[in-house]
Protein backbone atom coordinates (compact mmCIF):
# COMPACT_ATOMS: atom_id res chain seq x y z
CA UNK A 1 0.00 0.00 0.00
CA UNK A 2 3.02 2.55 0.72
CA UNK A 3 4.65 1.43 -2.72
CA UNK A 4 1.26 1.93 -4.26
CA UNK A 5 0.65 5.83 -2.70
CA UNK A 6 4.06 6.90 -2.98
CA UNK A 7 3.39 6.08 -7.11
CA UNK A 8 0.68 7.55 -7.41
CA UNK A 9 1.86 10.99 -5.35
CA UNK A 10 5.16 10.60 -8.25
CA UNK A 11 7.65 9.80 -5.15
CA UNK A 12 9.75 7.27 -7.42
CA UNK A 13 12.34 6.55 -4.57
CA UNK A 14 9.66 5.45 -2.33
CA UNK A 15 7.80 3.43 -4.41
CA UNK A 16 10.81 1.28 -5.50
CA UNK A 17 12.07 0.95 -1.72
CA UNK A 18 8.41 0.10 -0.55
CA UNK A 19 7.67 -2.31 -3.36
CA UNK A 20 11.37 -3.79 -2.97
CA UNK A 21 10.58 -4.60 0.91
CA UNK A 22 6.82 -6.19 0.04
CA UNK A 23 9.17 -8.79 -2.55
CA UNK A 24 11.04 -9.93 -0.41
CA UNK A 25 8.29 -10.51 2.32
CA UNK A 26 5.75 -12.33 -0.69
CA UNK A 27 8.27 -13.38 -3.15
CA UNK A 28 5.73 -15.44 -5.26
CA UNK A 29 3.08 -12.71 -5.59
CA UNK A 30 2.56 -11.46 -9.07
CA UNK A 31 1.24 -8.05 -8.32
CA UNK A 32 4.00 -7.11 -6.66
CA UNK A 33 6.64 -7.84 -8.73
CA UNK A 34 4.63 -6.19 -11.42
CA UNK A 35 4.97 -3.55 -9.51
CA UNK A 36 8.26 -3.46 -8.27
CA UNK A 37 9.55 -4.08 -11.98
CA UNK A 38 7.25 -0.73 -12.95
CA UNK A 39 8.56 1.33 -10.54
CA UNK A 40 11.56 0.55 -11.23
CA UNK A 41 11.12 1.39 -14.67
CA UNK A 42 9.59 4.59 -14.24
CA UNK A 43 12.89 5.49 -12.15
CA UNK A 44 15.09 4.78 -14.75
CA UNK A 45 16.94 1.74 -12.85
CA UNK A 46 17.55 -1.44 -15.07
CA UNK A 47 14.32 -3.73 -15.03
CA UNK A 48 14.14 -5.97 -17.61
CA UNK A 49 15.45 -8.58 -15.44
CA UNK A 50 12.60 -7.38 -12.79
CA UNK A 51 9.83 -7.94 -15.62
CA UNK A 52 11.30 -11.10 -16.49
CA UNK A 53 10.88 -12.63 -13.03
CA UNK A 54 7.32 -11.02 -12.75
CA UNK A 55 6.58 -13.03 -15.92
CA UNK A 56 7.53 -16.21 -14.40
CA UNK A 57 4.86 -15.43 -12.01
CA UNK A 58 2.23 -14.51 -14.38
CA UNK A 59 3.20 -15.63 -17.79
CA UNK A 60 -0.15 -14.27 -19.57
CA UNK A 61 -0.19 -10.98 -17.90
CA UNK A 62 -0.35 -8.44 -21.23
CA UNK A 63 0.57 -5.46 -18.55
CA UNK A 64 4.37 -7.64 -17.83
CA UNK A 65 5.12 -8.57 -21.78
CA UNK A 66 4.58 -4.97 -22.19
CA UNK A 67 6.87 -3.42 -19.67
CA UNK A 68 9.25 -5.99 -20.44
CA UNK A 69 9.42 -4.72 -24.13
CA UNK A 70 9.92 -1.13 -22.69
CA UNK A 71 12.53 -2.29 -20.17
CA UNK A 72 14.54 -3.58 -22.95
CA UNK A 73 14.07 -0.64 -25.18
CA UNK A 74 15.28 1.85 -22.72
CA UNK A 75 18.30 -0.64 -21.58
CA UNK A 76 19.19 -0.27 -25.14
CA UNK A 77 18.22 -3.81 -26.39
CA UNK A 78 16.18 -2.42 -28.84
CA UNK A 79 15.95 -5.63 -30.52
CA UNK A 80 15.26 -8.28 -28.50
CA UNK A 81 12.48 -5.42 -27.82
CA UNK A 82 10.68 -6.02 -30.73
CA UNK A 83 11.43 -9.84 -31.15
CA UNK A 84 9.75 -10.51 -27.62
CA UNK A 85 6.59 -8.02 -28.68
CA UNK A 86 6.63 -10.07 -32.08
CA UNK A 87 6.67 -13.47 -31.08
CA UNK A 88 3.74 -12.98 -28.27
CA UNK A 89 2.01 -11.53 -31.42
CA UNK A 90 2.39 -14.14 -33.15
CA UNK A 91 0.40 -16.44 -31.01
CA UNK A 92 -1.83 -13.68 -30.13
CA UNK A 93 -2.56 -12.20 -32.95
CA UNK A 94 -5.77 -10.25 -31.92
CA UNK A 95 -3.77 -8.38 -28.94
CA UNK A 96 -4.35 -5.31 -29.54
CA UNK A 97 -2.38 -3.53 -27.22
CA UNK A 98 0.64 -5.57 -27.94
CA UNK A 99 0.61 -4.09 -31.38
CA UNK A 100 -0.09 -0.43 -30.73
CA UNK A 101 3.46 -0.86 -28.24
CA UNK A 102 4.94 -2.94 -31.39
CA UNK A 103 4.15 0.06 -33.49
CA UNK A 104 5.32 2.60 -30.96
CA UNK A 105 8.73 0.70 -31.01
CA UNK A 106 9.31 -0.05 -34.21
CA UNK A 107 8.22 3.55 -35.06
CA UNK A 108 10.72 5.53 -32.96
CA UNK A 109 13.55 2.87 -34.65
CA UNK A 110 13.17 3.87 -37.93
CA UNK A 111 10.98 0.66 -38.81
CA UNK A 112 7.63 -0.19 -40.51
CA UNK A 113 5.26 0.53 -37.56
CA UNK A 114 2.55 -1.41 -39.53
CA UNK A 115 3.93 -4.79 -40.30
CA UNK A 116 2.68 -6.90 -37.20
CA UNK A 117 -1.35 -5.14 -37.47
CA UNK A 118 -1.28 -5.85 -40.97
CA UNK A 119 0.02 -9.83 -40.59
CA UNK A 120 -2.85 -9.99 -37.81
CA UNK A 121 -5.17 -8.74 -40.39
CA UNK A 122 -4.10 -11.28 -43.08
CA UNK A 123 -5.05 -14.08 -40.39
CA UNK A 124 -8.38 -12.16 -39.13
CA UNK A 125 -9.39 -10.36 -42.26
CA UNK A 126 -12.79 -9.88 -40.68
CA UNK A 127 -11.57 -8.12 -37.21
CA UNK A 128 -12.78 -4.45 -37.50
CA UNK A 129 -10.44 -3.78 -34.72
CA UNK A 130 -8.01 -4.49 -36.19
CA UNK A 131 -8.45 -2.77 -39.84
CA UNK A 132 -9.14 0.34 -37.50
CA UNK A 133 -5.99 0.10 -35.63
CA UNK A 134 -4.29 -0.08 -39.12
CA UNK A 135 -6.13 2.98 -39.88
CA UNK A 136 -5.48 4.39 -36.52
CA UNK A 137 -1.39 3.78 -37.19
CA UNK A 138 -0.88 5.07 -40.15
CA UNK A 139 -2.40 8.44 -39.17
CA UNK A 140 0.09 8.62 -36.45
CA UNK A 141 2.83 7.53 -38.89
CA UNK A 142 1.69 10.54 -40.54
CA UNK A 143 1.23 7.96 -43.80
CA UNK A 144 -1.92 9.95 -45.90
CA UNK A 145 -1.49 7.10 -48.61
CA UNK A 146 -1.36 4.25 -46.67
CA UNK A 147 -4.10 5.45 -44.38
CA UNK A 148 -6.08 5.72 -47.08
CA UNK A 149 -5.22 1.82 -48.54
CA UNK A 150 -5.79 0.59 -45.06
CA UNK A 151 -9.36 2.07 -45.34
CA UNK A 152 -10.11 0.66 -49.11
CA UNK A 153 -8.85 -3.19 -47.34
CA UNK A 154 -11.40 -2.67 -44.60
CA UNK A 155 -14.05 -1.02 -46.03
CA UNK A 156 -13.51 -4.33 -48.73
CA UNK A 157 -14.12 -6.42 -46.12
CA UNK A 158 -16.16 -5.10 -44.09
CA UNK A 159 -18.16 -3.20 -45.94
CA UNK A 160 -19.81 0.20 -45.32
CA UNK A 161 -19.39 0.82 -41.96
CA UNK A 162 -20.13 5.16 -40.26
CA UNK A 163 -16.95 4.82 -38.32
CA UNK A 164 -15.24 3.54 -41.88
CA UNK A 165 -17.13 6.68 -43.70
CA UNK A 166 -16.07 8.91 -40.27
CA UNK A 167 -12.08 7.93 -41.20
CA UNK A 168 -12.49 8.49 -45.00
CA UNK A 169 -13.47 11.83 -44.14
CA UNK A 170 -10.75 12.31 -41.71
CA UNK A 171 -8.20 10.86 -44.07
CA UNK A 172 -9.95 13.13 -46.83
CA UNK A 173 -9.90 16.50 -44.89
CA UNK A 174 -6.09 15.43 -43.88
CA UNK A 175 -4.81 14.98 -47.52
CA UNK A 176 -6.93 18.92 -48.38
CA UNK A 177 -9.74 17.38 -50.47
CA UNK A 178 -11.87 18.63 -48.64
CA UNK A 179 -15.27 18.10 -50.99
CA UNK A 180 -14.70 14.28 -50.88
CA UNK A 181 -14.39 14.74 -46.96
CA UNK A 182 -17.50 16.62 -47.31
CA UNK A 183 -19.18 13.33 -48.75
CA UNK A 184 -17.64 11.06 -46.13
CA UNK A 185 -18.65 12.95 -42.93
CA UNK A 186 -22.21 13.42 -44.35
CA UNK A 187 -22.27 9.16 -45.18
CA UNK A 188 -21.26 9.02 -41.17
CA UNK A 189 -24.12 10.63 -39.45
CA UNK A 190 -24.21 13.15 -37.40
CA UNK A 191 -21.11 12.43 -34.61
CA UNK A 192 -22.62 11.16 -31.71
CA UNK A 193 -19.73 11.43 -29.11
CA UNK A 194 -16.73 14.01 -28.88
CA UNK A 195 -14.41 11.18 -29.89
CA UNK A 196 -16.25 11.45 -33.34
CA UNK A 197 -16.97 14.78 -33.24
CA UNK A 198 -13.62 16.62 -32.68
CA UNK A 199 -12.58 15.11 -36.31
CA UNK A 200 -15.46 16.75 -38.25
CA UNK A 201 -15.06 19.62 -36.79
CA UNK A 202 -11.49 20.01 -37.56
CA UNK A 203 -12.08 19.49 -41.07
CA UNK A 204 -15.03 21.59 -40.93
CA UNK A 205 -12.72 24.29 -39.47
CA UNK A 206 -9.92 23.43 -42.50
CA UNK A 207 -13.07 24.37 -44.55
CA UNK A 208 -13.63 27.98 -43.38
CA UNK A 209 -16.95 27.00 -41.65
CA UNK A 210 -16.71 27.55 -38.40
CA UNK A 211 -20.68 28.40 -37.68
CA UNK A 212 -21.28 24.25 -37.54
CA UNK A 213 -18.13 23.41 -36.29
CA UNK A 214 -19.30 25.82 -33.38
CA UNK A 215 -23.13 23.90 -33.80
CA UNK A 216 -21.85 20.86 -33.83
CA UNK A 217 -19.55 20.87 -30.22
CA UNK A 218 -21.01 23.52 -28.08
CA UNK A 219 -23.74 21.12 -26.99
CA UNK A 220 -21.58 18.46 -25.58
CA UNK A 221 -19.40 20.26 -23.82
CA UNK A 222 -20.75 18.50 -20.71
CA UNK A 223 -20.12 15.18 -22.18
CA UNK A 224 -17.16 12.51 -21.19
CA UNK A 225 -14.66 13.37 -23.24
CA UNK A 226 -15.26 16.49 -24.28
CA UNK A 227 -12.20 18.23 -22.89
CA UNK A 228 -10.72 17.25 -26.28
CA UNK A 229 -12.92 19.65 -27.98
CA UNK A 230 -12.13 22.83 -26.16
CA UNK A 231 -9.13 23.63 -28.79
CA UNK A 232 -11.95 23.50 -31.92
CA UNK A 233 -14.19 25.57 -30.03
CA UNK A 234 -11.20 28.14 -29.47
CA UNK A 235 -10.54 28.44 -33.15
CA UNK A 236 -14.00 28.29 -34.52
CA UNK A 237 -14.92 31.07 -31.77
CA UNK A 238 -12.18 33.16 -33.00
CA UNK A 239 -12.71 32.80 -36.34
CA UNK A 240 -16.17 34.65 -35.94
CA UNK A 241 -15.09 36.98 -33.82
CA UNK A 242 -16.85 35.34 -30.67
CA UNK A 243 -16.29 36.83 -27.50
CA UNK A 244 -16.45 33.15 -26.02
CA UNK A 245 -12.60 33.10 -27.65
CA UNK A 246 -11.67 35.82 -25.15
CA UNK A 247 -13.01 34.15 -22.01
CA UNK A 248 -11.56 30.71 -22.70
CA UNK A 249 -7.54 32.10 -23.52
CA UNK A 250 -7.95 35.63 -23.70
CA UNK A 251 -6.76 36.40 -20.04
CA UNK A 252 -2.87 37.18 -19.77
CA UNK A 253 -2.69 35.59 -16.16
CA UNK A 254 -3.18 32.12 -17.96
CA UNK A 255 0.12 32.24 -19.54
CA UNK A 256 3.60 32.36 -17.19
CA UNK A 257 7.32 32.63 -18.23
CA UNK A 258 9.57 32.04 -15.59
CA UNK A 259 13.52 31.83 -15.42
CA UNK A 260 14.33 28.78 -13.43
CA UNK A 261 17.09 29.80 -11.80
CA UNK A 262 19.63 27.31 -12.79
CA UNK A 263 23.28 28.40 -13.33
CA UNK A 264 24.77 28.03 -17.33
CA UNK A 265 26.87 25.19 -15.86
CA UNK A 266 23.96 23.79 -13.83
CA UNK A 267 21.62 23.72 -17.17
CA UNK A 268 24.76 22.35 -19.87
CA UNK A 269 25.01 19.05 -16.76
CA UNK A 270 21.54 18.85 -17.16
CA UNK A 271 21.34 18.92 -20.70
CA UNK A 272 24.82 16.57 -21.17
CA UNK A 273 22.44 14.08 -18.50
CA UNK A 274 19.42 14.12 -21.10
CA UNK A 275 20.98 13.77 -23.94
CA UNK A 276 21.97 10.06 -23.01
CA UNK A 277 18.51 9.50 -22.74
CA UNK A 278 17.35 10.53 -26.19
CA UNK A 279 18.18 6.54 -27.25
CA UNK A 280 15.56 6.56 -30.18
CA UNK A 281 16.29 7.01 -33.77
CA UNK A 282 12.94 9.08 -34.96
CA UNK A 283 10.43 10.63 -33.31
CA UNK A 284 7.30 9.01 -31.30
CA UNK A 285 4.15 7.90 -33.60
CA UNK A 286 1.69 10.50 -33.27
CA UNK A 287 3.75 13.52 -31.42
CA UNK A 288 4.19 16.87 -32.98
CA UNK A 289 7.70 16.39 -32.94
CA UNK A 290 9.30 17.24 -36.76
CA UNK A 291 13.10 16.71 -37.38
CA UNK A 292 14.46 15.28 -33.66
CA UNK A 293 13.68 12.49 -31.08
CA UNK A 294 11.58 12.35 -27.59
CA UNK A 295 12.54 10.64 -25.07
CA UNK A 296 10.09 7.53 -23.51
CA UNK A 297 8.54 7.10 -20.15
CA UNK A 298 7.33 9.76 -17.76
CA UNK A 299 10.98 11.95 -17.68
CA UNK A 300 10.25 13.43 -14.12
CA UNK A 301 9.55 10.24 -12.51
CA UNK A 302 13.34 9.52 -12.87
CA UNK A 303 15.34 9.32 -9.59
CA UNK A 304 18.65 10.92 -10.74
CA UNK A 305 19.41 13.77 -8.55
CA UNK A 306 19.45 16.02 -11.49
CA UNK A 307 15.86 15.29 -12.21
CA UNK A 308 14.80 15.08 -8.81
CA UNK A 309 16.15 18.25 -8.17
CA UNK A 310 14.44 19.64 -11.57
CA UNK A 311 11.00 18.35 -10.69
CA UNK A 312 10.97 20.01 -7.41
CA UNK A 313 11.96 23.02 -8.62
CA UNK A 314 9.28 23.01 -11.49
CA UNK A 315 7.04 22.25 -9.17
CA UNK A 316 7.82 24.80 -7.16
CA UNK A 317 7.02 27.49 -9.90
CA UNK A 318 3.59 25.68 -11.27
CA UNK A 319 2.29 26.17 -7.49
CA UNK A 320 3.82 30.09 -8.17
CA UNK A 321 1.61 30.21 -11.48
CA UNK A 322 -1.72 28.44 -10.04
CA UNK A 323 -1.44 31.02 -6.96
CA UNK A 324 -1.90 33.84 -9.75
CA UNK A 325 -4.60 32.74 -12.06
CA UNK A 326 -7.81 34.49 -12.11
CA UNK A 327 -10.56 33.21 -9.64
CA UNK A 328 -12.48 30.27 -10.72
CA UNK A 329 -15.10 30.18 -13.40
CA UNK A 330 -18.02 27.72 -13.48
CA UNK A 331 -17.67 25.79 -16.96
CA UNK A 332 -14.16 27.27 -17.73
CA UNK A 333 -11.98 24.20 -18.34
CA UNK A 334 -8.62 26.02 -16.90
CA UNK A 335 -10.11 28.21 -14.26
CA UNK A 336 -10.84 25.12 -12.06
CA UNK A 337 -12.43 25.08 -8.17
CA UNK A 338 -10.14 22.65 -6.98
CA UNK A 339 -6.36 23.10 -8.23
CA UNK A 340 -4.53 20.75 -6.27
CA UNK A 341 -2.54 18.50 -6.25
CA UNK A 342 -0.37 19.55 -8.97
CA UNK A 343 0.54 15.96 -10.26
CA UNK A 344 3.05 15.79 -13.14
CA UNK A 345 0.69 14.02 -15.50
CA UNK A 346 3.58 13.07 -18.27
CA UNK A 347 6.56 14.85 -18.80
CA UNK A 348 9.60 13.99 -21.83
CA UNK A 349 12.68 15.86 -23.26
CA UNK A 350 12.82 16.88 -26.80
CA UNK A 351 16.24 17.37 -28.95
CA UNK A 352 15.51 19.08 -32.24
CA UNK A 353 18.59 19.52 -34.66
CA UNK A 354 18.47 20.83 -38.19
CA UNK A 355 15.58 23.07 -38.86
CA UNK A 356 13.44 20.81 -36.68
CA UNK A 357 10.26 21.97 -34.97
CA UNK A 358 6.86 21.51 -33.70
CA UNK A 359 3.62 21.44 -35.58
CA UNK A 360 1.04 23.58 -33.47
CA UNK A 361 -0.86 21.12 -31.59
CA UNK A 362 -2.59 20.63 -28.08
CA UNK A 363 -2.22 18.50 -24.97
CA UNK A 364 -6.13 17.53 -24.04
CA UNK A 365 -5.41 15.41 -21.45
CA UNK A 366 -3.36 17.98 -18.97
CA UNK A 367 -4.64 21.06 -17.56
CA UNK A 368 -1.71 22.75 -18.02
CA UNK A 369 1.46 22.24 -20.49
CA UNK A 370 4.96 23.60 -20.87
CA UNK A 371 8.00 24.24 -22.49
CA UNK A 372 11.72 24.65 -20.55
CA UNK A 373 14.48 25.46 -22.72
CA UNK A 374 18.13 24.05 -21.77
CA UNK A 375 19.92 23.92 -24.85
CA UNK A 376 19.89 26.53 -28.09
CA UNK A 377 21.28 26.49 -31.31
CA UNK A 378 24.05 29.34 -31.65
CA UNK A 379 22.54 30.90 -35.10
CA UNK A 380 19.25 31.88 -33.16
CA UNK A 381 19.37 35.95 -33.19
CA UNK A 382 22.87 35.78 -35.27
CA UNK A 383 21.23 35.96 -39.08
CA UNK A 384 18.30 33.80 -38.70
CA UNK A 385 15.02 35.26 -39.13
CA UNK A 386 13.74 37.19 -36.20
CA UNK A 387 11.44 34.26 -34.55
CA UNK A 388 13.46 31.47 -35.46
CA UNK A 389 13.01 28.64 -32.98
CA UNK A 390 10.41 31.07 -31.02
CA UNK A 391 7.32 29.57 -29.31
CA UNK A 392 3.95 30.19 -30.89
CA UNK A 393 0.94 30.28 -28.92
CA UNK A 394 -2.78 30.18 -29.99
CA UNK A 395 -1.95 29.62 -33.81
CA UNK A 396 -2.75 26.26 -35.87
CA UNK A 397 -1.52 26.94 -39.20
CA UNK A 398 -2.43 24.26 -40.79
CA UNK A 399 -6.41 24.47 -40.15
CA UNK A 400 -6.70 28.44 -39.73
CA UNK A 401 -3.27 29.64 -42.04
CA UNK A 402 -4.52 33.54 -41.41
CA UNK A 403 -4.68 33.27 -37.59
CA UNK A 404 -2.24 35.20 -35.36
CA UNK A 405 -0.92 33.45 -32.37
CA UNK A 406 -1.97 35.42 -29.00
CA UNK A 407 1.99 35.29 -28.60
CA UNK A 408 5.22 34.62 -29.53
CA UNK A 409 7.85 33.65 -27.04
CA UNK A 410 11.82 33.57 -27.58
CA UNK A 411 12.61 30.66 -26.24
CA UNK A 412 16.53 30.93 -23.55
CA UNK A 413 18.24 28.39 -21.73
CA UNK A 414 17.05 28.10 -18.77
CA UNK A 415 13.51 29.82 -19.49
CA UNK A 416 10.16 28.11 -18.88
CA UNK A 417 6.70 28.95 -20.50
CA UNK A 418 3.52 27.50 -19.04
CA UNK A 419 0.41 27.73 -20.84
CA UNK A 420 -3.14 26.21 -20.36
CA UNK A 421 -3.27 22.32 -21.90
CA UNK A 422 -5.93 23.00 -24.40
CA UNK A 423 -3.85 26.06 -25.85
CA UNK A 424 -2.44 25.49 -29.40
CA UNK A 425 1.21 25.63 -29.40
CA UNK A 426 4.26 24.99 -32.02
CA UNK A 427 7.62 26.16 -32.45
CA UNK A 428 9.21 28.04 -35.75
CA UNK A 429 11.83 26.55 -37.42
CA UNK A 430 15.36 27.50 -37.20
CA UNK A 431 18.16 26.96 -39.74
CA UNK A 432 20.55 24.63 -38.21
CA UNK A 433 22.12 23.07 -34.46
CA UNK A 434 20.02 21.54 -31.25
CA UNK A 435 17.44 22.73 -29.25
CA UNK A 436 16.93 20.47 -26.28
CA UNK A 437 14.01 21.14 -24.16
CA UNK A 438 11.97 19.67 -21.52
CA UNK A 439 8.01 19.32 -21.42
CA UNK A 440 5.54 18.29 -19.02
CA UNK A 441 1.81 18.26 -18.20
CA UNK A 442 0.10 18.99 -15.14
CA UNK A 443 -2.54 16.88 -14.72
CA UNK A 444 -6.32 18.27 -13.87
CA UNK A 445 -7.09 17.69 -10.50
CA UNK A 446 -10.25 16.27 -9.68
CA UNK A 447 -12.96 18.25 -9.17
CA UNK A 448 -15.64 15.58 -7.72
CA UNK A 449 -13.68 15.98 -4.10
CA UNK A 450 -14.09 18.72 -1.41
CA UNK A 451 -11.02 20.81 -0.92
Amino acid sequence: MLGLAARAATDSITACTAFAAAAALAPRDALIAHSRARTALEAGHPAADLFKGAAALAPQDGGIILGHAAALFHEGRTHEATTHLTAVLTANPLWLEGHRSLAALSGQMGSDPLVSTLAAIARHPRSPELHHLAISLALQARDLPRAEAAHRAAAATLGQQPWLALLAGHIASESGALETADAHFAAAGVPADPGAAWMHARHLIRAARPDPAIALLEPMLGQAGAHALWPYLSLAWRMTDNPRAQWLEGDPRLVGVYDIGLTPAELAALADHLRTLHIAKAAPLDQSVRGGTQTDGNLLLRAEVPIRDLKARLLGIVAQHITQLPPPDDGHPTLLARRTPQRIAGSWSVRLADAGFHTDHVHPQGWFSSALYLALPETLGRGEDDDAGWLSLGEARDLVPGLAPYRTIEPKPGRLVLFPSTMWHGTRPFSAGERLTIAFDIARPRQDIAP
